[in-house]
Order: structure tokens, then C-alpha cells, then sequence
């Protein structure tokens, strides 16, 4: 019997503390009014969706970093992507490390949730 569950990534939801902080890493145009918790799909190319999840309103939110990163960002240009990053304050957690067909760095999100940014 083939399986009916598909080969196939559909959504990845980070648990976070605080949506309009977390929103603000890809630069979208987004109206503040239309981020409400408990959650907000970010516009994303392709695929596979990412939905940022606050959790029921008026629980307290557990949060379960991780310390290794669950996903990465692509970007064409790393040294820009970097640049743009830190001038957002975001807590760079690696330098930028290249290898001949790829390049990375990782940042730390609001909760500490570690997000690649890579080439390749």
C-alpha cells in the first residue's frame, strides 16, 4: 500500500513570543493590523509555508529553542544579507563561513530560535 502521507514539506511553524517583533526579518509589506495572534503565515516563495505561532492568548508561552538551526533563508548575496540582518539588531550568532559552492551565517531570532541565511 503507498502512503498517504506525501513526500512533500508543507508548513514549518516556530513557536515565538512575540509576532510583530518576529515579522519584521524578511522585510515584508504587511499592515500591523493583520498580525493578530495566535499566528501569521509569512509570504513565502515557493512551497512550503512558515507560520509563526504565538500560542492560545493568554497562556504562558513556552518556548523550546532549539540550538542548532531547523531551516535556513536562501539569498543571493550573502555579504548583503548580513549586512542587512545586523542593521535589523538581530544577534549574529556565526560569522559569515564560505566554502566554494556555499556561504552561511546564523542569527538568533527575538526568542533565540537560531535561522540560517545561506547561498547555494
Amino acid at each position: 500500500m503507498p502512503s498517504p502521507v506525501f513526500n512533500k514539506m508543507n508548513t514549518v511553524f516556530i513557536r515565538v513570543s512575540h509576532l510583530k517583533t518576529s515579522v519584521k526579518l524578511l522585510n515584508q509589506e504587511y499592515k500591523m493590523s493583520e498580525v493578530k495572534n495566535p499566528v501569521y503565515n509569512l509570504k513565502i516563495d515557493g512551497e512550503t509555508g512558515l507560520t509563526l505561532d504565538a500560542g492560545p492568548e493568554g497562556k504562558e508561552k513556552q518556548i523550546a529553542v532549539s540550538l542548532h538551526p531547523i531551516f535556513n533563508f536562501h539569498t543571493e548575496d550573502i555579504k548583503e544579507a548580513y549586512e542587512f540582518v545586523r542593521g535589523l539588531h538581530y544577534t549574529i550568532d556565526s560569522p559569515i563561513t564560505s566554502f566554494e559552492d556555499f556561504s552561511f551565517f546564523t542569527i538568533k531570532d527575538p526568542d533565540g530560535h537560531v535561522v540560517m541565511i545561506c547561498t547555494g
